[in-house]
């Protein structure tokens, strides 16, 4: 289907207004067809993420109502006039970080850093959205540009990334975020390197897929840490070689099993007390790599005598330093090779009926990653 044959459609999705405290209603809104540059991609899977969670908690601030989700992947269903790349029928992975191609990071090879991305803002790089209410034409908008929580969405080309079509739609939602997130963390921003010491602290989505990008890095020991029995057992079927629960000696208790502090931490919580805590847990000359994200306004304060004499570095993770259109298919060519298992990352899979709930049993800490499934 082209641009031309595509008109505005029907589509159910999770909307946040923001007026009933942290829920969600899944509502039918209105689609309009996607313009020059732009695909239309009927959404077969979406990804339920914490970064949604900040929203619906209050910790975020983003225009309403949204179309949430980011984390999805789906086939091309249109094409806009100008779209070379893609064509109707490709699977896609969808890059929530819709980098302007334009500035000196994107042409650095950083669109990660890009400067003038409008994701954040919820609107297309063009600074609009495709979406509106259905009854009254008042405009919604697509949560980090995608608003992945519905059955079709519209993305610039360059956010819709082809994939293997072999790779399953559920796994393939999480390779952009949770598990593009850990993979980039692990091989862009921290470099492991077969050999080297590590620890992750969280065990959720994102933390499992650091661990199962440690294990295919070659990283040993792999060590886990959480508040949760059930995910450090979890966190060893992605991978680790030992798991901890958290407490106040936990530094003492990384350094031995990690003979003297790990090469390399990661936190993958976003909460500020692990996120100070984590240079205690590396040697010296060792890499801290703030991977969750926090609540907006929070400050972290680190020791910076320990950073200094010691010659430790922290390193921030952006979306993993993903190259989107570069690292997506490595990360589908390694599950596909059997060398980056990821089916056991997801917990659960809902219809979109079900999203609150699983909004729910992720504040309870029950699930790793729930995934909503779309049939068309």
């Amino acid at each position: 289907m082209t641009e031309a044959m595509a008109e505005t459609m029907q589509v159910r999705a999770a909307v946040f207004r923001g007026t009933d405290g942290d829920r969600l209603s899944v509502e039918t809104l209105a689609l309009a067809p996607p313009e020059h540059g732009e695909v239309r991609v009927a959404v077969r899977a979406a990804g339920v993420c914490g970064s949604d969670r900040h929203v619906l908690d209050g910790e975020w601030q983003v225009p309403l109502p949204a179309v949430m989700g980011h984390e999805a992947a789906g086939v091309v269903e249109a094409v806009g006039a100008g779209v070379r790349g893609l064509a109707v029928g490709n699977h896609v992975v969808i890059a929530w970080h819709q980098a302007c191609q334009r500035c000196g990071e994107c042409a650095g090879g950083k669109p990660w850093a890009c400067t003038r991305a409008r994701s954040n803002d919820s609107l297309l790089p063009d600074g609009t959205t495709r979406w509106s209410d259905a009854a009254d034409g008042s405009a919604a908008f697509p949560y980090l540009a995608t608003g992945a929580m519905a059955e079709a969405i519209v993305v610039p080309e360059f956010a819709a990334i082809k994939i293997d079509e072999r790779v399953p739609f559920d796994v393939a939602s999480l390779i952009g975020c949770s598990v593009g997130t850990g993979y980039g963390a692990v091989a862009n921003n921290a470099r492991v390197v077969a050999g080297e010491s590590a620890v992750v602290v969280g065990a959720g989505g994102v933390g499992l897929s650091i661990i199962a990008a440690l294990r295919l890095a070659g990283a040993n020991p792999i060590v886990a840490v959480d508040v949760s029995e059930a995910k450090l057992a979890e966190a060893e079927r992605a991978g680790a070689t030992g798991a901890l629960l958290s407490g106040p000696d936990l530094a003492e208790r990384v350094h031995e099993a990690t003979g003297g502090g790990a090469d390399v931490a990661f936190e993958a919580i976003g909460r500020v007390p692990t996120m100070q805590q984590l240079p205690e847990l590396i040697r010296p000359g060792g890499r801290a790599v703030f991977v969750g994200l926090p609540p907006e306004g929070q400050k972290v304060e680190i020791d910076g005598l320990l950073l200094a004499y010691e010659g430790k570095t922290i390193i921030g993770s952006n979306y993993g330093g993903l190259v989107p259109a570069r690292d997506f298919p490595r990360v589908a060519g390694a599950y596909l090779s059997g060398a980056l298992p990821l089916d056991d990352l997801i917990s659960a899979r809902v219809g979109l009926d079900e999203v609150n709930e699983a909004f729910d049993a992720m504040r309870r800490g029950e699930r790793t990653r729930s995934v909503i499934l779309f049939e068309r």
